[in-house]
């Protein structure tokens, strides 16, 4: 019996039974005594016993044809009605929203307290991106948002970076987190690296160059710069970006591919710049770039740095000069001979971060955003070339999960295109998690796209605020419940008559003002695809690993000058002499 059959055998069982027993009527009124309908009216009690001696329904034709017809009648009429029935949505007519409930979330856990994402006080994520069952699936993307003092470094950050389960890079505002936590991570085995954009002698060297391996990630590198290094520019300056693109394109295209590896940096970059000399009244004088190309063109006329050179070069001499000038002011930083040593060489290892369990602490200034764009480089770096090694080397996924704790993320930078790649990293064992101070400094960064990024983050966590926008988008997600109501009225004349009348209307589960007085102990948890969660904050000290922080023992604090001075620094100009040496045990000895 195929599913179809017996669906439709179930559905009409009853109207079956019905017209098994409609058969009696038949019977009843052929045992009925009389001749005519008035006297077997009178008699059809009798008939009734008559016909219920036996429990089985009438087999006779006419008694068949009866009950079929009774049977065929009332289902019309259940049908009819329930064309033209009233639909009542009964306690919900005006909203439906609710708080989770522990039943909600517990799906979603994994059993393993380390294996988690660490959400609320009670509300936490498997980092299992394949569970058994396909819809409890959610990827590790989220949102956080809280104003100053909220608590996004102390209630989520940290709780998140000592479940030490995968690879993390931080951005850490001040520089106060790895000097928290470091010691925690070296305890569980991890390679600490530290770009520091405040005090660049602390900082291992971070070089862009050293990552390019074709020229889509030339393209990827001079938009990131392009994009985080625009200032305030107006309208109309769109021929002078795209003018220094291309010659950008073409002098980092020339020093990736025909630049010794020392001379790979951006030092190389800012003196091709600089001799890039234009005379107004000359068109005909080359300069030392220019000869520079024109020998590569007679050797590769093809080259992909000729190719952008040469288009670069259709701008007469005074434009050429506008274009260099428009160069030479927006690589201004690379003048401080600090930076150009910080990206003389790479220590990063950023294509390394889902091989082993890596902690890359980015350290930002919370007041200066003048060498952010360092940081908006090394995400896009980042995020490039750990999707196309999940790809090309692990078949798909990284060994190590990657996750993305962006502290400050609206002050690092734009990371072009971050919109599509927050949609495809889930699958390669790689998250971003964005924590805002409001929600508008992610439009005001990402126009039009900010939404799509917020849409890809599964979970959201508001820790407190009064940014209205921010508020207002809360309150209309959190939805409306329906609620009872009651008025009561008086009137007075020469009697005295009260009324009371009872109705039903909708209210936010939380309305705007309540949001903007949110206990400071409290949170609210977005989950898709689960009703909103109003819950406490993280308690940090119930951690099993808060006794290694230095907020539990200022002896745990992490050294970072102690930690750099440990390492060999080498500089692409030096010199060393490597010895192979090979220990061989004589037999007296083995003996």
């Amino acid at each position: 019996m195929t599913g179809k059959i017996k669906r439709m055998l179930l559905l009409n069982l009853p109207y079956i039974l019905i017209a098994l027993g409609a058969t009696k009527i038949g019977e009843a009124w052929r045992f009925s005594v009389g001749v005519d309908i008035s006297q077997k009216v009178l008699h059809l009690m009798e008939g009734f016993i008559l016909a219920f001696h036996s429990p089985w329904p009438s087999l006779l034709l006419q008694d068949l044809i009866l009950g079929i017809g009774i049977a065929a009648g009332i289902k019309l009429a259940v049908y009819v009605k329930g064309r033209n029935a009233k639909k009542y949505r009964k306690n919900i007519e005006y909203g439906s929203a609710r708080w989770g409930r522990p039943e909600d979330i517990k799906p979603f856990i994994d059993p393993t307290f380390h294996n988690n994402v660490i959400l609320t006080e009670t509300e936490h994520l498997t980092m299992n991106n394949r569970p058994k069952d396909p819809r409890l699936a959610r990827n590790k993307n989220v949102m956080v948002v809280g104003g100053s003092g909220s608590g996004k470094t102390r209630f989520w950050l940290k709780p998140n970076l000592m479940q030490c389960h995968s690879s993390y890079v931080v951005t850490d505002p001040k520089g106060s987190v790895v000097v928290e936590c470091g010691q925690l991570l070296l305890r569980e085995g991890y390679k600490i690296k530290i770009l520091n954009t405040i005090n660049f002698n602390k900082s291992m060297h971070y070089n862009p160059f050293a990552y390019i391996k074709s020229e889509k990630d030339i393209l990827k590198l001079v938009t990131a710069l392009i994009a985080n290094t625009k200032g305030e520019g107006k309208a109309g300056d769109d021929f002078w970006v795209k003018a220094e693109t291309l010659l950008y394109t073409a002098l980092m295209g020339y020093i990736h591919y025909e630049a010794p590896e020392s001379e790979r940096n951006f030092t190389t970059l800012i003196e091709l710049i600089n001799a890039s000399e234009v005379r107004e009244d000359d068109e005909d004088f080359q300069n030392p770039v220019d000869l520079m190309f024109a020998a590569l063109e007679e050797r590769d006329s093809e080259h992909f740095a000729v190719r952008q050179y040469k288009k670069y070069k259709l701008a007469a001499g005074k434009t050429a000069k506008s274009i260099l000038i428009s160069c030479g002011a927006r690589l201004a930083p690379f003048d401080i001979k600090e930076l150009r040593d910080l990206t003389a060489y790479d220590e990063m290892e950023l294509d390394a971060l889902g091989d082993r369990k890596t902690a890359l602490f980015i350290i930002i200034s919370d007041t200066d955003d003048t060498f952010n764009f360092l940081v908006s480089m090394a995400y896009t770096q980042l995020f490039n070339l750990l999707c196309d090694k999940a790809d090309d080397v692990y078949g798909g996924r990284l060994p190590v999960h990657v996750r993305c704790l962006i502290d400050e993320a609206a002050n690092i930078g734009q990371i072009p295109k971050l919109e599509k790649l927050v949609a495809t990293i889930r699958s390669r064992e790689i998250s971003a998690c964005l924590v805002l101070q409001a929600q508008s400094q992610l439009k005001a960064l990402y126009k039009d796209h900010c939404d799509t990024i917020i849409g890809n983050m599964d979970s959201t966590i508001f820790l407190g605020g009064k940014e209205r926008t921010t508020l207002k988008e809360l309150s209309e997600t959190l939805g409306k419940e329906t609620i009872d109501t009651f008025n009561t009225g008086e009137s007075r004349g020469r009697e005295v008559s009260h009324s009371l009348n009872y109705q039903k209307l909708g209210k936010e589960l939380m309305s705007i003002d309540e949001l903007a007085v949110l206990d400071g102990g409290k949170c609210i948890l977005q989950l898709r695809g689960v009703r909103p969660f109003l819950s406490s904050k993280y308690d940090i000290t119930k951690h099993p690993n808060y006794k290694y922080l230095s907020d539990a023992d200022p002896r745990n604090a992490f050294n970072i000058e102690k930690y750099l001075s440990t390492r060999l620094k080498p500089k692409p100009d030096e010199i060393y002499e490597v010895y192979h040496m090979e220990l061989s045990v004589e037999p007296e000895a083995a003996e």
